[in-house]
């Protein structure tokens, strides 16, 4: 039998969208039931002023709510509730996206229409930075962008200045495929990692720019192989994210560390960095996610490549011997 540490080397790797939160995967199961119970428990009890946390479930409650009328019901049952009011507001937005995938855009009115309804979620629990999220995302959707970005990143921001969820939303916004250009879009990222405190996840953003810039490169027609040593330029930030976030990090993992780590893996292991992407791996523990490991190539494949010769790299250091 193969030693364990190889058995745990070789395993395949987990996906799940709640990133081990029990919790929200329970209140999850209970939409799709048909119950409201379970996500009314969650957010009533969530931890104190965990704002990624809380937002990391309301946007997987969305998710699954978008296709059902549960909240509907929660509002109905309860038309005091702040929280089924913020739910409601994220869901009309994500109703929207899974419109526009099948090809029906909105029009200006059903994104007016949305926007107010995020407005009023902020006006039920003005303390929450999750309707300005919610807003955030639905700028996008805005044929040309929205001039009412410029009203609501600042109310985000004086209620969470480095929320993980929203720096990501506005990210995309910023995007060529979005509103912007790579260079906003990069140098957005930079300016977060600049300014974010040691131990915030912010400090992977570049890494996040970095791979949406090669994931739309390649969609417009560039081919994987003439970008060989794309994220050569990119060891500087990376070894800086080591430094600042890794190695610092909090013991309590983020509520959507899991998605930040496996970009981070990602940048490490094509810049060239195996030993720091062997110590990112093993923070993992065979948890992954299909993005980025998809841009460049089968998601699995790639993931379990890039483990296997970062774990080479990192015993061959510390035993030249086995080189």
């Amino acid at each position: 039998m193969a030693p364990a540490w190889n058995r745990r080397r070789s395993a395949a790797p987990h996906y799940d969208q709640t990133f081990g939160d029990k919790a929200l995967s329970a209140a999850c199961e209970d939409m799709v039931m048909g119950r409201w119970e379970g996500a009314h428990d969650l957010l009533a009890t969530g931890p104190h002023k965990d704002w990624d946390r809380r937002s990391h479930r309301i946007r997987l409650l969305a998710h699954t709510a978008a296709d059902k009328r549960i909240v509907e019901a929660w509002q109905t049952a309860q038309p005091n509730s702040a929280d089924a009011v913020v739910l409601r507001a994220d869901t009309e937005v994500m109703r929207l996206f899974a419109a526009a995938r099948t090809g029906t855009l909105p029009g200006p009115d059903s994104l007016d229409r949305t926007a107010h309804i995020c407005l009023n979620a902020s006006e039920a629990f003005p303390e929450d930075p999750h309707p300005w999220v919610s807003l955030i995302t639905l700028g996008r959707l805005y044929g040309s962008g929205t001039h009412s970005m410029n009203r609501w990143w600042p109310e985000l921001l004086a209620r969470d200045r480095y929320h993980r969820e929203a720096h990501h939303q506005a990210l995309r916004y910023m995007s060529a495929r979005w509103h912007g250009s790579h260079g906003q879009a990069y140098a957005f990222a930079r300016d977060c990692a600049v300014y974010a405190p040691a131990g915030s996840p912010l400090l992977v953003m570049p890494q996040i720019a970095r791979a949406e810039e090669f994931r739309h490169r390649t969609a417009e027609g560039a081919r994987p192989h003439t970008m060989v040593g794309y994220w050569a330029g990119e060891r500087w930030d990376l070894l800086e994210t080591m430094e600042r976030w890794i190695a610092v990090r909090s013991p309590i993992e983020g509520a959507q560390d899991v998605a930040d780590l496996n970009h981070l893996a990602h940048g490490l292991a094509h810049a060239g960095l195996l030993v720091e992407a062997a110590t990112v791996f093993d923070l993992l523990k065979g948890r992954a996610t299909r993005a980025p490991w998809s841009y460049t190539g089968d998601a699995e494949a790639e993931y379990l490549r890039w483990r296997e010769r970062a774990s080479r790299a990192a015993a061959e250091q510390s035993d030249p011997r086995k080189g």
